[in-house]
């Protein structure tokens, strides 16, 4: 939540691109959510009614985007996400892991510099899993963005650059990961 900007630190500081967090009032912080941050749910969190087209669309409509430019944006989006053929169906017409596929490219709808994903992996099955695992690497290798992966599977962890144990709130140990399959 402190990542993600929706609640403040007691202690210490927490800047994102130069923001002191801590400091930032409410409309900056819906800011900052909109515009630098993407987020990734384990439950989707996608809209029941909408497309996948138009769910992607809406971070872009609450940051004022003209309806054209929205529109050409997601479909790249959902294409980048190997998800353009089904951009006009809606939730309950996708798989689990295409619905994750829509979530990750909403995630990127305002290019943030930074995505949040909480066990994006957790619903999935193993294949699909490597699907969207593949996914957050190209979006880091080819799209430089910094990708933070909460994940209670030590194979997951593994796959990044870096470690951080959590135990209680409280940071136990912090270790260089192996990397994208095994390469630093």
């Amino acid at each position: 939540n402190i990542l993600g900007a929706l609640d403040r630190p007691t202690e210490g500081r927490y800047r994102l691109n130069g923001v002191d967090i801590q400091t930032a009032g409410d409309k900056e912080l819906a800011n900052i959510r909109n515009q630098q941050i993407g987020f990734v749910f384990q439950t989707f969190n996608l809209i029941g009614r909408m497309s996948a087209l138009k769910n992607v669309e809406l971070p872009m409509l609450y940051a004022g985007l003209p309806a054209r430019e929205r529109s050409e944006r997601a479909a790249e989006l959902l294409d980048l996400v190997g998800m353009g053929e089904r951009k006009k169906h809606q939730p309950n017409e996708l798989s689990g892991g295409q619905k994750q596929r829509v979530a990750i490219a909403r995630a990127m709808a305002n290019d943030p510099s930074l995505i949040l994903a909480d066990e994006p992996t957790g619903a999935l099955d193993t294949a699909t899993s490597r699907i969207v695992m593949d996914l957050f690497h190209k979006l880091h290798e080819e799209q430089h963005k910094t990708i933070v992966l909460i994940t209670h599977n030590p194979e997951l962890a593994e796959e990044t650059q870096r470690v951080i144990t959590l135990r209680d709130g409280q940071i136990v140990n912090v270790r260089k990961g192996a990397g994208v399959h095994g390469r630093t």
